[in-house]
């Protein structure tokens, strides 16, 4: 199993969990697990073209996906993942 954090804005779909546990070989994998366990979740990561959004930040063991092989990477027993949505702000 692989551990993956909820951010906050997520957690309703995962009944207040802020980790839950999937299975999956990658991250997209994971995504799909999870999204058959807390329906609604993958819409929420993923547009209309089947690609993370923008905003959605995704890290494995605190290294971002987008720097591996994206939603692709590969996933072992006890890894972390961890959803980390963008914050935009300031002036």
């Amino acid at each position: 199993m692989i551990k993956v954090r909820i951010p906050t804005p997520l957690r309703p779909l995962t009944r207040g969990q802020g980790e839950v546990e999937a299975k999956g070989a990658s991250v997209a994998e994971v995504i799909a697990n999870l999204d058959s366990i807390h329906p609604g979740l993958k819409q929420r990561l993923y547009d209309e073209t089947g690609e993370l959004r923008r905003f959605v930040n995704i890290y494995v063991n605190e290294e971002d996906i987008r720097f591996l092989k994206g939603k692709e990477t590969a996933l072992k027993e006890g890894d972390e993942v961890s959803i980390v949505p963008a914050i935009a702000g300031g002036r």
